[in-house]
């Protein structure tokens, strides 16, 4: 059976998804913070060494616009900031397991 085709508009299915989570980094952090409860920068940062402070914080900055992440400020001196996944964040979830499964797929 043929999937119908998606018509392509500037709101297409396949244009919200790679706004939301595509490039390089996206999909790596949300899978980072949907395995963890919270992470700060920092953890961050180790968990996904190749990536630069500076990209890091764009990326996040992006992901908390859409409501994919959550920004936690604690309002501490020296500052303490987390980040969490949200609800809408975790829906990712889905699309990493099938990129995974698309990957190993692949490989074989």
């Amino acid at each position: 059976m043929k999937n119908k085709p998606i018509e392509v508009t500037a709101r297409c299915p396949i244009r919200t998804t790679l706004e939301l989570v595509g490039g390089k980094w996206k999909l790596i952090i949300l899978q980072q913070l949907i395995s963890h409860e919270e992470l700060r920068l920092s953890e961050l940062k180790i968990l996904i060494p190749d990536i630069s402070e500076k990209m890091l914080i764009q990326e996040l900055k992006t992901l908390k616009i859409s409501d994919l992440v959550d920004r936690i400020n604690y309002g501490e001196v020296p500052p303490r900031v987390g980040y969490r996944i949200t609800e809408k964040g975790r829906n990712a979830q889905l699309l990493i397991d099938e990129m995974v499964h698309f990957a190993r797929s692949y490989e074989e």
